[in-house]
């Protein structure tokens, strides 16, 4: 009784998705995408508890430290926050405004999936800030500084681990770094040096500077949160489902792979067997929707990932995906 009413479940689910004769399916493919929608809906649970995490982590930064004393961050927020202090409307107004570009940046670079998410995460936000009250913690500048910029880090990594952003500027620099023969960081102390230049102008030296303070404890608080991972990822993957995964890495994550011939040891014996070595390179936005691909093809594969400090050349160029 069980089954029958889960696979009725999945054929509802399955044709609201525009699938194609769905009534025709076998019990072993209805298996599967029951399968598949499970570990969707399981991830994008725990990605939706880590975005409302990052959102509350963000906004108290924003409103318990930062905006009170008129200390800004780098990035989108930081331009946010400065654009809020010199003309008093509401920073959840230029929350908004100012990454409606990067979304639709993110859409064609990252997909439909991360643009989404990360509407989501913009949106509340916005709404958090502009309907939760936060306590003014403290006046002390160097505490303002390092703790506001801990908080709106934590913010900042814990939506990045949701699969989505709350300051667009990376993928502004993802872009750009595509385009250009500057790497990421490049781009974003480029984008940061201006905006701080500006923090000087208008709110004075001593404020940008310890603006800086801010914007350093964020971007190492950041890295933290995503376990110290730099601007791209070198994915090693070893699994007797080899196909499966360099097919998904190709047509699903819309990037290229190098397959090695080796061997796989096991056992007290140290037994090996012949095996394709899956590499790839990728970007840290991407890595919560590799591994959701990964676990629909198997959870037994061994994963390896390592900072890659910078890539020239294909591996970096990402192929366009159909939506």
């Amino acid at each position: 009784m069980h089954s029958i009413f889960r696979k009725q479940i999945v054929r509802a689910i399955l044709k609201v998705t525009g699938a194609n004769h769905v009534d025709e399916l076998s019990p072993f493919a209805l298996a599967k995408a029951y399968r598949d929608i499970f570990i969707n809906a399981k991830q994008f649970a725990k990605d939706l508890v880590l975005i409302t995490i990052g959102v509350f982590s963000a906004a108290f930064g924003f409103k318990g430290f930062l905006l009170t004393n008129e200390f800004i961050d780098g990035g989108a927020t930081g331009i946010s926050l400065l654009c809020s202090i010199l003309t008093g409307w509401p920073l959840p107004v230029f929350i908004i405004t100012l990454n409606i570009p990067f979304i639709i940046l993110g859409y064609r670079i990252m997909g439909k999936q991360f643009a989404l998410k990360t509407v989501m995460a913009i949106s509340a936000l916005a709404l958090v800030l502009a309907t939760v009250e936060f306590p003014d913690v403290t006046q002390d500048p160097l505490l303002v500084a390092v703790f506001g910029g801990l908080f709106l880090g934590s913010g900042i990594g814990f939506a990045v681990r949701g699969g989505a952003v709350i300051d667009g500027t990376e993928v502004l620099a993802i872009y750009l770094s595509r385009n250009t023969g500057m790497t990421i960081g490049d781009i974003v102390a480029l984008i940061n040096v201006v905006i701080f230049s500006v923090a000087a102008y208008f709110l004075g030296i001593e404020i940008a500077l310890y603006s800086m303070i801010t914007y350093y404890a964020a971007s190492k608080t950041l890295d933290f949160l995503i376990e110290g991972v730099e601007e791209y990822i070198g994915v090693t993957i070893v699994s007797p489902h080899a196909d499966e995964i360099r097919e998904m890495i190709i047509q699903k994550m819309g990037r290229g792979v190098t397959v090695y011939q080796g061997k796989r040891g096991f056992g007290k014996t140290g037994e090996t067997v012949d095996a394709d070595i899956i590499y790839t390179v990728i970007t840290r936005l991407e890595i919560n929707k590799l591994n959701t691909e990964l676990a629909k093809i198997t959870t037994n594969a061994f994963v390896v990932m390592s900072s890659v400090k910078d890539t020239r050349g294909g591996m970096i160029k990402k192929r366009p995906l159909k939506h």
